[in-house]
Protein backbone atom coordinates (compact mmCIF):
# COMPACT_ATOMS: atom_id res chain seq x y z
CA UNK A 1 0.00 0.00 0.00
CA UNK A 2 1.25 3.33 -1.05
CA UNK A 3 2.32 5.99 1.66
CA UNK A 4 0.41 8.70 2.38
CA UNK A 5 0.98 12.02 3.53
CA UNK A 6 0.57 13.01 7.15
CA UNK A 7 -0.04 16.24 9.11
CA UNK A 8 3.28 18.20 9.86
CA UNK A 9 2.82 18.22 13.76
CA UNK A 10 2.79 15.09 16.18
CA UNK A 11 -0.90 14.21 16.40
CA UNK A 12 -3.46 12.24 18.66
CA UNK A 13 -4.15 8.96 17.13
CA UNK A 14 -6.29 7.76 19.55
CA UNK A 15 -8.87 10.57 18.34
CA UNK A 16 -10.88 8.85 15.63
CA UNK A 17 -12.48 11.03 12.76
CA UNK A 18 -15.18 9.27 13.15
CA UNK A 19 -15.83 11.05 16.82
CA UNK A 20 -15.19 14.50 15.76
CA UNK A 21 -19.28 14.81 15.21
CA UNK A 22 -20.91 12.28 17.38
CA UNK A 23 -19.20 13.30 20.45
CA UNK A 24 -18.39 17.58 20.67
CA UNK A 25 -17.35 17.09 24.11
CA UNK A 26 -14.40 15.16 23.23
CA UNK A 27 -12.87 16.85 20.56
CA UNK A 28 -9.78 18.44 20.18
CA UNK A 29 -11.14 21.45 18.50
CA UNK A 30 -12.02 22.15 22.08
CA UNK A 31 -8.55 21.21 23.55
CA UNK A 32 -6.15 24.55 23.02
CA UNK A 33 -2.81 24.06 24.29
CA UNK A 34 -1.21 26.30 26.48
CA UNK A 35 0.59 28.68 23.55
CA UNK A 36 -3.45 28.95 22.13
CA UNK A 37 -5.25 32.33 22.62
CA UNK A 38 -6.79 31.95 26.32
CA UNK A 39 -10.03 33.80 25.91
CA UNK A 40 -11.64 31.11 23.01
CA UNK A 41 -14.89 30.35 25.43
CA UNK A 42 -15.51 33.89 25.23
CA UNK A 43 -16.50 33.60 22.25
CA UNK A 44 -18.53 30.58 22.41
CA UNK A 45 -22.04 32.98 22.27
CA UNK A 46 -20.67 34.76 19.36
CA UNK A 47 -19.94 31.47 17.73
CA UNK A 48 -23.72 30.31 17.87
CA UNK A 49 -25.19 33.58 16.83
CA UNK A 50 -23.25 33.53 13.88
CA UNK A 51 -24.43 30.04 13.49
CA UNK A 52 -28.29 31.15 14.26
CA UNK A 53 -27.98 34.03 11.64
CA UNK A 54 -26.93 31.53 8.95
CA UNK A 55 -29.43 29.16 9.53
CA UNK A 56 -31.98 31.74 9.54
CA UNK A 57 -30.15 32.61 6.08
CA UNK A 58 -30.74 29.02 4.77
CA UNK A 59 -28.57 26.69 6.35
CA UNK A 60 -30.12 23.54 7.15
CA UNK A 61 -27.19 20.28 7.15
CA UNK A 62 -27.35 19.05 10.47
CA UNK A 63 -23.43 18.15 10.50
CA UNK A 64 -22.46 21.68 8.25
CA UNK A 65 -24.52 23.52 11.14
CA UNK A 66 -22.61 21.88 14.43
CA UNK A 67 -19.13 21.72 12.72
CA UNK A 68 -19.67 25.63 12.04
CA UNK A 69 -20.68 25.78 15.62
CA UNK A 70 -17.66 24.16 17.02
CA UNK A 71 -14.82 25.40 14.92
CA UNK A 72 -13.37 28.89 16.59
CA UNK A 73 -12.94 30.82 13.45
CA UNK A 74 -10.98 33.82 15.71
CA UNK A 75 -8.06 31.65 16.00
CA UNK A 76 -7.76 31.93 12.35
CA UNK A 77 -7.86 35.74 12.28
CA UNK A 78 -5.29 38.08 13.63
CA UNK A 79 -5.76 38.92 17.28
CA UNK A 80 -6.43 42.63 16.27
CA UNK A 81 -9.70 40.77 13.57
CA UNK A 82 -10.78 38.57 16.42
CA UNK A 83 -13.63 41.36 17.37
CA UNK A 84 -15.57 40.45 13.22
CA UNK A 85 -14.56 36.77 13.53
CA UNK A 86 -17.79 35.69 13.93
CA UNK A 87 -19.04 38.75 11.40
CA UNK A 88 -20.74 37.02 7.72
CA UNK A 89 -17.61 38.48 6.49
CA UNK A 90 -14.31 37.99 4.75
CA UNK A 91 -11.40 39.14 6.43
CA UNK A 92 -7.69 39.63 5.32
CA UNK A 93 -4.91 36.34 6.56
CA UNK A 94 -1.99 38.04 4.50
CA UNK A 95 -0.28 38.39 1.31
CA UNK A 96 -3.44 39.46 -0.68
CA UNK A 97 -5.60 36.09 0.67
CA UNK A 98 -8.78 36.33 2.64
CA UNK A 99 -10.74 33.80 5.56
CA UNK A 100 -13.67 33.75 3.33
CA UNK A 101 -17.17 34.44 4.96
CA UNK A 102 -19.17 31.69 6.95
CA UNK A 103 -21.97 32.33 5.29
CA UNK A 104 -19.81 31.14 2.11
CA UNK A 105 -17.80 28.81 4.04
CA UNK A 106 -21.00 26.70 5.21
CA UNK A 107 -22.94 27.20 2.13
CA UNK A 108 -20.25 25.36 0.00
CA UNK A 109 -19.71 22.73 2.58
CA UNK A 110 -23.51 22.18 2.45
CA UNK A 111 -23.53 21.76 -1.33
CA UNK A 112 -20.84 19.36 -0.91
CA UNK A 113 -22.75 17.21 1.95
CA UNK A 114 -25.73 17.21 -0.84
CA UNK A 115 -27.78 15.98 2.11
CA UNK A 116 -26.13 13.28 3.08
CA UNK A 117 -26.64 11.81 6.44
CA UNK A 118 -23.51 10.28 7.00
CA UNK A 119 -19.84 11.77 6.55
CA UNK A 120 -18.24 12.58 3.54
CA UNK A 121 -14.96 10.48 2.48
CA UNK A 122 -11.52 11.51 1.44
CA UNK A 123 -12.36 15.64 0.50
CA UNK A 124 -9.83 17.87 -1.23
CA UNK A 125 -9.57 21.10 -0.59
CA UNK A 126 -7.87 23.77 -3.02
CA UNK A 127 -6.42 26.84 -1.17
CA UNK A 128 -5.68 25.94 2.47
CA UNK A 129 -5.35 29.68 3.33
CA UNK A 130 -5.36 30.27 7.19
CA UNK A 131 -6.78 26.57 7.41
CA UNK A 132 -10.41 27.23 8.93
CA UNK A 133 -12.07 25.85 6.32
CA UNK A 134 -10.17 22.42 6.62
CA UNK A 135 -11.07 22.50 10.12
CA UNK A 136 -14.86 22.57 9.74
CA UNK A 137 -14.38 20.03 6.47
CA UNK A 138 -12.84 17.88 9.18
CA UNK A 139 -15.99 17.20 11.38
CA UNK A 140 -18.07 16.53 8.36
CA UNK A 141 -15.33 14.26 5.94
CA UNK A 142 -13.42 11.24 6.99
CA UNK A 143 -10.28 12.83 5.58
CA UNK A 144 -9.38 16.05 4.05
CA UNK A 145 -6.36 16.62 2.00
CA UNK A 146 -5.69 19.99 1.51
CA UNK A 147 -3.47 22.11 -0.63
CA UNK A 148 -1.90 26.09 -0.55
CA UNK A 149 0.81 27.20 -3.50
CA UNK A 150 1.93 30.40 -0.70
CA UNK A 151 4.22 28.61 1.54
CA UNK A 152 4.10 31.68 4.04
CA UNK A 153 0.03 30.78 4.44
CA UNK A 154 0.57 26.70 4.43
CA UNK A 155 3.07 27.63 7.10
CA UNK A 156 0.59 29.35 8.88
CA UNK A 157 -2.33 26.84 8.51
CA UNK A 158 -0.24 24.40 9.84
CA UNK A 159 0.84 26.61 13.27
CA UNK A 160 -3.26 27.48 13.31
CA UNK A 161 -4.05 23.37 13.25
CA UNK A 162 -1.62 22.42 15.26
CA UNK A 163 -3.50 23.16 18.49
CA UNK A 164 -6.72 21.17 17.12
CA UNK A 165 -4.20 18.21 16.55
CA UNK A 166 -6.86 16.77 13.97
CA UNK A 167 -5.75 13.12 12.93
CA UNK A 168 -7.76 13.49 9.38
CA UNK A 169 -6.80 16.47 7.79
CA UNK A 170 -3.05 16.39 5.95
CA UNK A 171 -2.08 19.93 4.61
CA UNK A 172 -0.22 20.03 1.76
CA UNK A 173 2.09 22.35 -0.65
CA UNK A 174 1.90 22.60 -3.89
CA UNK A 175 0.19 23.64 -7.14
CA UNK A 176 -3.52 23.40 -6.37
CA UNK A 177 -4.40 23.48 -9.77
CA UNK A 178 -3.00 19.96 -10.31
CA UNK A 179 -4.97 18.92 -7.34
CA UNK A 180 -3.34 16.08 -5.30
CA UNK A 181 -2.95 12.73 -7.39
CA UNK A 182 -1.74 9.89 -5.08
CA UNK A 183 -4.94 10.59 -2.61
CA UNK A 184 -7.41 10.66 -5.72
CA UNK A 185 -10.68 9.27 -5.84
CA UNK A 186 -12.09 12.01 -3.86
CA UNK A 187 -15.02 12.17 -2.86
CA UNK A 188 -15.64 15.97 -2.98
CA UNK A 189 -13.46 18.75 -4.04
CA UNK A 190 -13.83 22.38 -3.19
CA UNK A 191 -12.26 25.47 -4.04
CA UNK A 192 -11.32 28.84 -2.25
CA UNK A 193 -9.98 30.86 -5.42
CA UNK A 194 -11.96 31.03 -8.63
CA UNK A 195 -10.38 30.78 -12.27
CA UNK A 196 -12.27 30.95 -15.81
CA UNK A 197 -13.10 27.26 -15.68
CA UNK A 198 -12.30 23.74 -13.64
CA UNK A 199 -8.85 22.68 -13.97
CA UNK A 200 -9.11 18.86 -15.62
CA UNK A 201 -7.26 17.50 -13.56
CA UNK A 202 -10.36 18.19 -10.97
CA UNK A 203 -12.74 16.46 -12.59
CA UNK A 204 -10.26 13.46 -13.13
CA UNK A 205 -9.27 13.40 -9.74
CA UNK A 206 -13.43 13.48 -8.47
CA UNK A 207 -14.51 9.61 -7.85
CA UNK A 208 -17.93 8.94 -9.69
CA UNK A 209 -20.56 9.32 -7.31
CA UNK A 210 -18.37 12.35 -6.26
CA UNK A 211 -19.19 16.37 -6.05
CA UNK A 212 -16.84 19.68 -6.82
CA UNK A 213 -17.65 22.73 -5.38
CA UNK A 214 -15.75 25.78 -6.60
CA UNK A 215 -16.45 29.69 -8.05
CA UNK A 216 -15.58 30.01 -11.74
CA UNK A 217 -15.44 33.29 -13.77
CA UNK A 218 -19.02 33.77 -15.63
CA UNK A 219 -20.07 36.19 -18.31
CA UNK A 220 -23.41 37.13 -18.61
CA UNK A 221 -23.76 34.87 -16.69
CA UNK A 222 -25.46 35.02 -12.81
CA UNK A 223 -25.37 38.29 -12.27
CA UNK A 224 -25.14 39.85 -15.83
CA UNK A 225 -21.70 41.36 -14.89
CA UNK A 226 -18.84 40.36 -17.41
CA UNK A 227 -15.89 38.29 -15.82
CA UNK A 228 -17.76 38.26 -12.20
CA UNK A 229 -17.66 34.82 -10.28
CA UNK A 230 -20.62 32.46 -9.82
CA UNK A 231 -20.51 29.13 -7.43
CA UNK A 232 -20.31 26.12 -9.70
CA UNK A 233 -21.17 22.40 -8.79
CA UNK A 234 -19.91 19.48 -10.21
CA UNK A 235 -21.59 16.20 -10.16
CA UNK A 236 -19.38 13.06 -11.36
CA UNK A 237 -21.61 10.10 -12.63
CA UNK A 238 -20.74 6.97 -14.98
CA UNK A 239 -22.31 9.06 -17.52
CA UNK A 240 -20.49 12.13 -17.29
CA UNK A 241 -20.03 15.32 -15.84
CA UNK A 242 -23.30 17.09 -14.87
CA UNK A 243 -22.99 21.31 -13.89
CA UNK A 244 -25.05 23.45 -11.94
CA UNK A 245 -24.60 26.81 -11.74
CA UNK A 246 -25.28 28.86 -8.21
CA UNK A 247 -25.21 32.16 -7.12
CA UNK A 248 -22.77 35.20 -7.37
CA UNK A 249 -20.11 34.55 -5.56
CA UNK A 250 -16.37 36.77 -4.91
CA UNK A 251 -13.08 34.89 -4.94
CA UNK A 252 -9.46 35.28 -4.95
CA UNK A 253 -8.16 34.28 -8.62
CA UNK A 254 -7.08 30.89 -9.00
CA UNK A 255 -3.87 30.44 -9.89
CA UNK A 256 -0.92 27.62 -10.63
CA UNK A 257 2.79 27.27 -9.44
CA UNK A 258 3.95 27.88 -5.95
CA UNK A 259 5.48 30.90 -4.32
Amino acid sequence: MKPRPTFPARLDSGVRAGLVLRQPIAVPLHKASPAAKPHSSAFEASRKSMVAKLVGLGLSDRQVRAAMETVPRHMFVDTALEGQAYEDTSLPIGLGQTISKPGVVARMIELLCNGRSDMLGRVLEIGTGCGYQAAVLSLVAREVYSIERLRALHDKARENLRTFRLPNVHLLFGDGMAGFAKGAPYAGIIAAAGGEAIPVAWTYQLAVGGRLVAPVTVHGGVSGAVGSQALVVIDKSAHGLHQTVCETVHFVPLKSGTA
